[in-house]
């Protein structure tokens, strides 16, 4: 009896319990956890270099971090020179190569590289004195080897080729061009011309200049003590001579007055990468910057923040959207961005305008402000686990003048901010009637819907105005056609040749692959790339089947894939027009590169589609574009058999992670072939 009344007693008080619980409202949060977080101890050498050291003697390990705090550059003529001065610091020293800079790190195990603002090493503690030996050797005695700068010089120049085929780089250009203008360090590009405008002495000067340790911060994380910090930073840092260091100024980007469309025409995209932005003002340590967090964590800070929820989870619109308040000394940038189908590509705008607007308007909930909380809130305890952190935090709070106790405080006052503070900060930073939207995407089919957001201004692939295109009055896509196959020696001699042989050589990350191509205007085709005198990928068209093999495993084309490789199979199929019952169509005059050509459209009876660039100048073809498979480039045109045939072929492929340039080693004209060439 006793038994039943203790448990009658324990269900009334569980009863009594849900009773007054209120589930349709969030418990209230707790106070926020105390974080103990480890103080930094800091000194400054007579130089002015400051230091600053975070003990942790959990491993036998030390990290150093030298940083430059200088103000923002203009390269102008010499964009890109930044990106060359820390690896042109490692390619060697008065005493040693770059080979011998690697080989002694290599040994002791550690690590060593440099950037324009900065130099990195780490390794095991019995390590640090060889450690420090080669980091100052690249700090005092770089001997900038010309030969290097040319390796580098040529590397990006490779790169640069395969960013302005990269929609997302693409976008990133565009926005920042929209945003600071050409005439602000954040909107400048670098070029091939202002790469090629680098000089050693260009990379010297900037080294003499810049690095001081009187604007220079040495950070120190390991298995150290404060007077083994100061022991060491004398014997290999004081004798580093401190100078003036010259500071820059720049107008601070204004918004736009109205909204204002940025769009790149990328005809052979599939999808549309998107950016909605302007800049801000915020700076690290403003009364806004906490809470600009919590709110760019609601609006577009995860997957489950309002765009993400919108775009790809309800809309189906794209994999993801995001978005960013980025905070910056000399001006800040709100953005946010996804890549979508093109033609959903208004519908999306009109979902990013509406989530911004929404936010600014009606503000954030109770719910969505906790949960962003918790959410930071672990983020920054877990960043807490590296030692680094507690680094970068002090030398956050010297560089951007904080308070000490900032990061302690961090979470108490992340914990502070209310519904009402969040939604004054989304007022304050973001101005949705003054937002420039880029647009990255096929311009033919964009281009019309974007205009209902704003005045659409055309831009090139590297962010700056479009130029001027003016195509002759009269011109159609069959005068286009006629004035190729005359420009490359008339369509008569065109169709002499009826078959034809290539081999071609490329180069892709240092492996050499040659491509053996064969014609035959009757509509066989075949095509081998091999590596090393092995055949990697190989592919036959015959008049009624098709097959590709790649790697030994063989797949039969049927369908769209087959009629899609027969009408890229011809060699010159413009001379063959007519015969093969092609119709054309021709979509305007489009920038390729810089060189205005015609769009032509080249179009079989089953539908399969071949779209070509015909330089307007010359008449000859300079591009073929294949969504698919990407975009082949022709140069350098050459006389065989009476006919211009390009000898460089430029391919930009997704599937390859450069550009491909392929050049034309031999060449056969009218060769009887046989069946084994198809085999």
């Amino acid at each position: 009896m006793k038994k039943l009344a203790i448990l009658l007693f324990a269900a009334l008080l569980v009863g009594n319990a849900w009773a007054q619980v209120d589930r349709s409202e969030l418990p209230a949060s707790g106070p926020a956890p105390e974080i103990n977080i480890g103080d930094a101890e800091m000194f400054t050498l007579e130089n002015g270099l400051k230091v600053i050291l975070v003990t942790n003697d959990k491993l036998p390990r030390v990290a150093f971090s030298l940083v430059l705090d200088r103000d923002p550059l203009m390269e102008g003529d010499k964009a890109g020179l930044t990106g060359f001065v820390g690896q042109m610091m490692t390619s060697g020293t008065e005493s040693r190569t770059k080979d011998q800079i690697d080989e002694e790190i290599d040994f002791i195990g550690a690590s060593l590289s440099a950037s324009s603002t900065s130099i990195f090493g780490s390794s095991l503690k019995k390590h640090q004195g060889k450690l420090l030996e080669l980091m100052t050797d690249v700090l005092y005695n770089p001997s900038f080897p010309e030969e290097e700068l040319e390796k580098l010089r040529k590397q990006t120049l490779t790169g640069l080729a395969t960013t302005k085929d990269d929609p997302n780089a693409i976008s990133s250009r565009l926005a920042s061009a929209m945003v600071y203008g050409k005439d602000h360090p954040y909107g400048e590009v670098e070029t091939e011309e202002t790469i090629k405008n680098i000089s050693v002495e260009d990379v010297k000067s900037y080294y003499e200049t810049f690095f001081k340790p009187n604007i220079a911060y040495l950070t120190i994380v390991g298995d150290m003590e404060l007077n083994e910090a100061k022991k060491i930073t004398e014997e290999y840092f004081a004798d580093w001579q401190a100078g003036d260091v010259p500071t820059f100024t720049y107008e601070k980007p204004a918004r736009t007055n109205q909204t204002v469309v940025g769009l790149v025409d990328r005809s052979s995209s599939v999808q549309t990468v998107i950016n909605v932005t302007q800049p801000v003002e915020l700076k690290v340590g403003d009364e806004d910057y906490i809470s600009s967090r919590l709110l760019n964590q609601i609006l577009g800070g995860g997957s489950s923040a309002r765009l993400f929820m919108n775009l790809r989870e309800d809309k189906g619109y794209t994999y993801g959207a995001y978005s960013s308040i980025s905070p910056d000394r000399l001006i800040g940038r709100f953005n946010a961005s996804g890549s979508v189908r093109t033609e959903v590509t208004d519908s999306a705008v009109v979902e990013f305008l509406y989530e911004i607007n929404k936010i600014v308007e009606e503000g954030v909930t109770a719910e969505e402000l906790e949960k962003a909380k918790a959410n930071l809130s672990g983020s920054f305890g877990r960043s807490l686990e590296s030692p680094s952190t507690i680094a970068s935090f002090a030398l956050n709070i010297e560089r951007y003048g904080l308070p000490k106790d900032y990061y302690k405080n961090y979470l108490q006052e992340l914990n502070s901010y209310t519904v009402s503070d969040i939604n004054q900060t989304a007022k304050k930073l973001i101005d949705p009637s003054k937002l420039y939207i880029t647009a990255v995407g096929n311009g033919s089919e964009i281009q019309e819907k974007l205009a209902q957001f704003g005045e659409v201004r055309l831009y090139d692939n590297m962010g700056f105005p479009a130029k001027e295109l003016t195509a002759d009055a009269d011109m159609t896509a069959e005068k286009v056609i006629s004035n190729y196959l005359e420009a490359i020696g008339g369509k008569d001699k065109a169709q002499t040749i009826e078959t034809a042989k290539f081999t071609m050589n490329a180069e892709v990350m240092g492996t050499v692959l040659t491509m053996a191509m064969t014609y035959d205007a009757n509509g066989r085709y075949a095509q081998k790339t091999s590596v090393g005198g092995n055949v990697m990928q190989s592919s036959v068209i015959l008049k009624d089947s098709g097959k590709i093999s790649v790697q030994g495993q063989s797949m039969e084309l049927t369908g769209a894939q087959l009629e899609e490789a027969k009408i890229n199979s011809y060699l010159i199929p413009e001379a063959w027009i007519s015969d093969l019952g092609y119709s054309l169509s021709l979509d305007g005059l489009k920038d390729v590169d810089g060189t205005p050509a015609y769009k032509v459209v080249i179009s079989a009876p089953s539908g399969a589609k071949l779209i070509n660039y015909y330089d307007q100048s010359t008449g000859l073809k300079i591009k073929n574009e294949n969504p698919a498979s990407g975009d082949t480039f022709y140069s350098d045109y050459q006389e065989k058999n009476g006919v211009l045939i390009p000898m460089t072929w430029t391919i930009k492929s997704p599937m390859i992670p450069v550009p491909l340039e392929a050049k034309v080693a031999e060449v056969t004209i009218n060769e009887e072939l046989t069946e084994s060439d198809f085999q």
